[in-house]
């Protein structure tokens, strides 16, 4: 399903490119502002590839603390992204791949590379200009990936960090060269301290001033703050920024990030870029979007949801952007259902102190995310038990579907010592356990971007939950193949040998993967809802299209609060 204009397939136009960069703070919505243009801009009928630029030396975002960096999201070709990636796919509904995504190690490592295999034919090789270069070349090949006519590539961090400002100087250079082709939006944050009660634009103003120092002139600011930005300010900005008042965008808080195209669009900034651009605009626009966002705040229904997870606390506080893409899916199965959710956290090793019924009671729906290793691990088997047990909807994700086995071998089966080999390598029965191949890369310490990855086929079994639920939401048809495609991010699997065992007990195999050697999907009969799966379905949910698990957990929570 598609809420814009199908893109054009063949039309020559030069492909335009648009750098958006943040200022002030970090997360100050650049994301989102990215995934915005990109989703009118394709309502128009343009072809659009967003570029997530990270700063960081990983080759990937894969090998980085999720409390440090955020989720990791996967692509169907198996990149380790910035969540930013999903808010991307998200927002333009539709899947993308390693070509949206770069950072400086990338940048480096193949940079070092054509050095060693003398592709630079024996001239010096330096941070200038030949690494602004190969982001440039990064740049256009994303363009020639999707047959792009716009480009949007997203900096990561805060201009006047140094980390990122060959990225800017990318820019720069791309700006000298083709003017016409090259814009600028910076997005920068203006505070309204509460001692004082009026909007402050001086931090924006000395974030554009960096900007300038880079050698950058923006031609569009985006105001994020508390309140919509009243015109005293937009005309302070105007002439101290050297910005047309018609260019600088009002960017407040809003009630869900899905309204932020349409804040947009009311300001004409579509129109704007493309007329910039020298391009003509479209009176097409977003219907169905504009239907959801009217519909979320009429909905009454709420549904109280814990996720059992461990890589949300940070001190005194809780990320949710450890499981951004989960959250979204959440949101996305509940409005499709008419109902909204209410979030709560739950730390496993909370559920191991103080017990699954104390810290579960009252919920209308359990959620396990993906994990690895093994603290917090028994609060999470605790808690899976306690949703199986007292027939609470019950949706578990990669390891949320290991620890489920691992749960009903124990407690249903009655299989001693069951585990899996990554908390307990010496385990009797090892219900989960590593596949030779993963086994032999963790021996060499071999971690990045070496775990299965990616868009993985999966067969349905026909008749189970997982298949009701695919075919009624058009994923899969209800004759000839239940094959559908996943994406996925773990190192250990189920283990074979104890697939009778447990099947006899009552555990149900929903999907294999096309050959039957690798367990997907399972669910158990006589209960609400109990599914889980090898894969992560949040990754393909979309705001208009939710993925079919979350609309079936999510309908299954609301029947059972009601």
């Amino acid at each position: 399903m598609s809420y814009h204009v199908n893109p054009r397939k063949a039309k020559k136009l030069k492909t335009k490119f648009i750098f958006v960069s943040g200022g002030v703070i970090s997360s100050v919505g650049k994301g989102v502002t990215t995934a915005s243009i990109a989703a009118l801009l394709e309502s128009k009928g343009y072809v659009v590839a967003p570029v997530k630029c990270d700063a960081y030396l990983n080759v990937d975002a894969g090998t980085i603390r999720p409390q440090e960096h955020g989720e990791v999201f996967v692509t169907d070709d198996g990149v380790e992204t910035d969540q930013d990636v999903g808010t991307y796919e998200r927002f333009m509904h539709t899947n993308l791949s390693s070509a949206n995504y770069m950072t400086n190690g990338q940048i480096y490592q193949n940079i070092i590379r054509m050095e060693r295999n003398f592709e630079y034919d024996g001239e010096d090789v330096e941070i200038v200009p030949h690494v602004p270069e190969e982001i440039i070349r990064r740049c256009e090949h994303a363009a020639k990936v999707r047959k792009a006519d716009f480009v949007i590539v997203e900096v990561g961090g805060t201009v006047g960090e140094y980390q990122n400002s060959l990225f800017i100087e990318a820019n720069r250079i791309m700006k000298y060269r083709d003017n016409r082709d090259v814009i600028h939006i910076h997005v920068a944050y203006l505070p309204t301290p509460v001692s004082i009660g009026e909007m402050k634009s001086k931090p924006m103003q000395t974030s554009v001033r960096l900007l300038n120092a880079s050698g950058i002139q923006p031609d569009f600011l985006i105001g994020r703050s508390d309140k919509p930005m009243d015109d005293r300010r937009k005309s302070t900005l105007s002439w101290i920024c050297n910005v047309d008042a018609g260019n600088i965008i009002s960017a407040p808080n809003v009630d869900t990030i899905y309204q932020v195209p349409l804040v947009m669009e009311q300001q004409k900034l579509t129109e704007k870029i493309l007329s910039l651009f020298g391009l003509k605009n479209t009176k097409k626009d977003m219907k169905p979007w504009k239907a959801l966002v009217r519909k979320i705040p009429l909905i009454k229904n709420e549904l109280k949801i814990a996720i059992v997870g461990k890589y949300f606390e940070t001190g005194d506080f809780k990320l949710a952007d450890v499981y951004i893409s989960v959250v979204e899916a959440l949101k996305h199965g509940a409005w499709a259902n008419n109902c909204t959710v209410k979030l709560e956290w739950v730390s496993s090793a909370t559920v191991e102190k103080d017990g699954a019924k104390n810290c579960l009671q009252g919920f209308d729906g359990i959620v396990v995310p993906g994990g690895f290793g093994s603290r917090g691990v028994e609060g999470i088997i605790e808690s899976i038990k306690y949703a199986r047990q007292n027939k609470i909807p019950y949706l578990g994700l990669c390891y949320g579907l290991q620890l489920a086995t691992v749960e009903f071998a124990r407690n249903v089966a009655r299989i001693k010592d069951a585990h899996t080999t990554e908390v307990d390598p010496k385990c009797k029965n090892p219900i989960i356990h590593i596949m030779p191949d993963q086994e032999k890369k963790l021996l060499k310490r071999d971690y990045g971007a070496t775990m299965r990855l990616g868009a993985w086929d999966c067969l349905v079994t026909r008749g189970s939950t997982t298949d009701k639920l695919y075919t009624q939401r058009g994923w899969l048809k209800s004759k000839g193949s239940a094959k559908i495609s996943e994406r996925h991010r773990h190192r250990y699997e189920f283990n074979n040998k104890y697939r009778e065992r447990l099947e006899k007990s009552g555990l149900i195999i929903a999907g294999t993967t096309p050959d039957g050697k690798l367990v997907e999907i399972i669910e158990l009969k006589d209960h609400p809802f109990f599914v889980a799966t090898q894969f992560h379905p949040e990754f393909k949910s979309r705001p208009l299209d939710p993925h079919p698990l979350f609309y079936g957990f999510t309908k299954a929570a609301l029947k059972r609060k009601k």
